[in-house]
Protein backbone atom coordinates (compact mmCIF):
# COMPACT_ATOMS: atom_id res chain seq x y z
CA UNK A 1 0.00 0.00 0.00
CA UNK A 2 3.07 2.27 0.81
CA UNK A 3 4.23 1.68 -2.67
CA UNK A 4 1.00 2.26 -4.56
CA UNK A 5 0.65 6.18 -2.38
CA UNK A 6 4.03 6.72 -3.58
CA UNK A 7 3.78 5.97 -6.96
CA UNK A 8 0.04 8.21 -6.83
CA UNK A 9 1.68 11.08 -4.96
CA UNK A 10 4.27 10.82 -7.94
CA UNK A 11 1.92 10.68 -10.92
CA UNK A 12 -0.12 13.77 -9.53
CA UNK A 13 2.69 16.25 -9.90
CA UNK A 14 3.73 15.26 -13.24
CA UNK A 15 0.15 15.83 -14.18
CA UNK A 16 0.28 19.64 -12.37
CA UNK A 17 2.94 19.97 -14.55
CA UNK A 18 2.01 20.23 -17.86
CA UNK A 19 -0.91 22.17 -16.86
CA UNK A 20 1.50 24.66 -15.96
CA UNK A 21 3.73 24.59 -18.63
CA UNK A 22 0.43 25.06 -21.06
CA UNK A 23 -0.70 27.86 -18.75
CA UNK A 24 2.96 29.73 -18.65
CA UNK A 25 3.23 28.78 -22.79
CA UNK A 26 -0.13 30.52 -23.43
CA UNK A 27 0.87 33.57 -21.76
CA UNK A 28 4.48 33.85 -23.03
CA UNK A 29 2.23 33.10 -26.58
CA UNK A 30 0.11 36.18 -26.14
CA UNK A 31 2.93 38.45 -25.02
CA UNK A 32 4.87 37.66 -28.14
CA UNK A 33 2.16 38.23 -30.48
CA UNK A 34 1.05 41.55 -28.98
CA UNK A 35 4.76 42.61 -28.64
CA UNK A 36 4.64 42.11 -32.93
CA UNK A 37 1.07 43.59 -33.01
CA UNK A 38 2.73 46.47 -31.85
CA UNK A 39 5.62 46.59 -33.71
CA UNK A 40 4.24 46.10 -37.13
CA UNK A 41 1.64 48.95 -36.35
CA UNK A 42 3.76 51.49 -35.74
CA UNK A 43 6.89 50.00 -38.53
CA UNK A 44 3.27 50.32 -40.74
CA UNK A 45 2.29 53.90 -39.39
CA UNK A 46 5.97 55.15 -39.22
CA UNK A 47 6.61 54.24 -42.62
CA UNK A 48 2.89 55.82 -43.97
CA UNK A 49 3.97 58.78 -42.77
CA UNK A 50 7.55 58.91 -44.22
CA UNK A 51 6.22 57.84 -47.74
CA UNK A 52 3.33 60.81 -47.78
CA UNK A 53 4.26 63.44 -50.48
CA UNK A 54 2.96 67.10 -50.02
CA UNK A 55 0.05 66.38 -51.92
CA UNK A 56 -1.29 62.87 -50.25
CA UNK A 57 -3.74 64.64 -48.13
CA UNK A 58 -1.77 63.94 -44.93
CA UNK A 59 0.20 66.64 -42.88
CA UNK A 60 2.23 66.62 -39.79
CA UNK A 61 1.42 70.24 -38.73
CA UNK A 62 -2.20 71.76 -37.94
CA UNK A 63 -3.24 74.09 -40.94
CA UNK A 64 -3.91 77.51 -40.63
CA UNK A 65 -7.47 78.79 -41.84
CA UNK A 66 -7.63 81.54 -43.50
CA UNK A 67 -11.31 82.90 -45.33
CA UNK A 68 -10.72 84.62 -48.89
CA UNK A 69 -12.37 87.89 -49.73
CA UNK A 70 -14.64 89.76 -47.51
CA UNK A 71 -14.85 87.99 -43.92
CA UNK A 72 -18.73 87.84 -44.26
CA UNK A 73 -19.85 88.00 -47.55
CA UNK A 74 -16.71 86.00 -48.93
CA UNK A 75 -15.70 86.39 -52.82
CA UNK A 76 -18.34 87.35 -55.48
CA UNK A 77 -17.63 86.61 -59.10
CA UNK A 78 -19.32 86.68 -62.27
CA UNK A 79 -18.93 83.20 -64.05
CA UNK A 80 -19.94 81.83 -67.20
CA UNK A 81 -18.10 84.14 -69.47
CA UNK A 82 -18.66 87.96 -70.17
CA UNK A 83 -22.29 87.01 -71.48
CA UNK A 84 -23.25 84.07 -69.29
CA UNK A 85 -24.76 86.79 -66.93
CA UNK A 86 -24.21 84.16 -63.90
CA UNK A 87 -22.94 85.56 -60.59
CA UNK A 88 -21.50 83.21 -57.81
CA UNK A 89 -21.12 83.96 -54.76
CA UNK A 90 -18.71 81.69 -52.26
CA UNK A 91 -17.21 81.53 -48.94
CA UNK A 92 -13.78 79.37 -49.26
CA UNK A 93 -11.73 79.13 -46.37
CA UNK A 94 -7.78 77.96 -47.40
CA UNK A 95 -6.38 75.36 -44.44
CA UNK A 96 -2.27 76.60 -44.76
CA UNK A 97 0.95 75.50 -44.04
CA UNK A 98 1.90 77.77 -41.18
CA UNK A 99 5.82 76.59 -42.39
CA UNK A 100 5.68 78.38 -45.17
CA UNK A 101 7.28 81.50 -44.44
CA UNK A 102 6.91 83.07 -47.48
CA UNK A 103 3.12 82.85 -47.45
CA UNK A 104 2.07 83.45 -43.78
CA UNK A 105 3.29 86.18 -41.02
CA UNK A 106 3.99 83.90 -38.06
CA UNK A 107 2.94 86.00 -35.63
CA UNK A 108 -0.58 87.39 -37.23
CA UNK A 109 -0.97 84.51 -38.93
CA UNK A 110 -2.95 86.17 -42.07
CA UNK A 111 -1.39 86.05 -45.60
CA UNK A 112 1.05 88.58 -45.92
CA UNK A 113 0.44 91.25 -48.49
CA UNK A 114 1.21 90.20 -51.57
CA UNK A 115 0.68 86.57 -51.06
CA UNK A 116 -2.81 87.55 -50.09
CA UNK A 117 -3.21 89.53 -53.60
CA UNK A 118 -2.12 86.78 -55.65
CA UNK A 119 -4.16 84.12 -53.68
CA UNK A 120 -7.22 86.80 -54.78
CA UNK A 121 -6.14 86.93 -58.44
CA UNK A 122 -5.24 83.14 -58.61
CA UNK A 123 -8.97 82.32 -57.52
CA UNK A 124 -11.04 84.85 -59.23
CA UNK A 125 -9.04 83.85 -62.54
CA UNK A 126 -9.96 80.16 -61.55
CA UNK A 127 -13.43 80.98 -60.47
CA UNK A 128 -14.39 83.00 -63.47
CA UNK A 129 -12.77 80.72 -66.23
CA UNK A 130 -14.46 77.36 -64.53
CA UNK A 131 -17.64 76.41 -66.77
CA UNK A 132 -20.75 76.76 -65.01
CA UNK A 133 -21.54 72.93 -66.06
CA UNK A 134 -18.13 71.96 -63.39
CA UNK A 135 -19.94 73.89 -60.36
CA UNK A 136 -22.43 70.60 -60.15
CA UNK A 137 -22.47 69.42 -56.73
CA UNK A 138 -21.04 66.01 -57.90
CA UNK A 139 -17.72 68.03 -59.13
CA UNK A 140 -17.06 70.20 -56.11
CA UNK A 141 -14.13 68.00 -55.06
CA UNK A 142 -12.53 68.04 -58.39
CA UNK A 143 -13.06 72.01 -58.19
CA UNK A 144 -11.77 72.46 -55.18
CA UNK A 145 -8.98 70.20 -55.66
CA UNK A 146 -8.37 72.13 -59.34
CA UNK A 147 -8.12 75.35 -57.15
CA UNK A 148 -5.60 73.99 -54.54
CA UNK A 149 -3.31 72.78 -57.34
CA UNK A 150 -3.51 76.33 -58.90
CA UNK A 151 -2.44 78.01 -55.94
CA UNK A 152 0.14 75.44 -54.76
CA UNK A 153 1.75 75.80 -58.28
CA UNK A 154 1.96 79.73 -57.66
CA UNK A 155 2.78 79.79 -53.56
CA UNK A 156 5.05 76.95 -53.77
CA UNK A 157 4.05 73.03 -53.38
CA UNK A 158 2.63 72.31 -50.15
CA UNK A 159 1.50 75.60 -49.41
CA UNK A 160 -1.82 75.22 -49.18
CA UNK A 161 -3.54 72.07 -47.38
CA UNK A 162 -6.94 71.62 -48.74
CA UNK A 163 -9.65 74.11 -50.21
CA UNK A 164 -12.95 74.44 -47.98
CA UNK A 165 -16.58 75.60 -49.36
CA UNK A 166 -18.26 77.07 -46.93
CA UNK A 167 -21.06 78.92 -48.75
CA UNK A 168 -21.98 78.21 -52.39
CA UNK A 169 -24.61 80.58 -54.47
CA UNK A 170 -24.97 80.42 -57.96
CA UNK A 171 -27.40 82.89 -59.56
Amino acid sequence: MAEEEKEVEAAEPKKKSPIILIVVLVVVGLALAAGISIFVTTKIMADAQVDDGEDSGRHSDPGIFLKLGDPKEGILVNVGGPRGGKYLKAGIVLEVNPSKKTVINEETHVFLPDVEIKVMDITTHFLRSTKIEDFDATKQDELKKQLKDALNAELGNGSIYDVYITSFLLQ
